[in-house]
């Protein structure tokens, strides 16, 4: 298994999720024209998002499609969310101490 965080810190990754986000499915040959890189390139950013657990892939008939499977992204979501609590503790702090200042 593959980093979920290593898997969207590429920003082509980051657009196939969103595409894969907002459709059902898609085959690599509707992703690859929204980047400027070949269908190759387009697989390889495909394999690391499936190796992440982002993406699944799925025959029909001589071609593969792909759907996103979002769960792993709770890992970040859970990140970020602690973070933001950090920052919003943090600035309720500062403005305290800026109106006991003021007082």
């Amino acid at each position: 298994m593959r980093d979920v965080f290593d898997a969207i810190a590429d920003p082509t990754r980051r657009r196939i999720i969103r595409l894969l986000a907002e459709s059902e499915e898609l085959p690599l040959h509707e992703l690859t024209p929204h980047f400027p890189m070949g269908r190759t390139a387009v697989s390889k950013h495909l394999t690391i998002l499936k190796e992440a657990g982002l993406v699944y892939d799925r025959k029909v008939g001589r071609e593969t499609r792909f759907r996103l499977n979002a769960s792993p992204l709770k890992e970040i979501q859970d990140w970020v969310a602690f973070y933001s609590n950090f920052w919003s503790e943090n600035m309720l702090r500062l403005k305290q101490l800026l109106e006991e200042e003021e007082e």
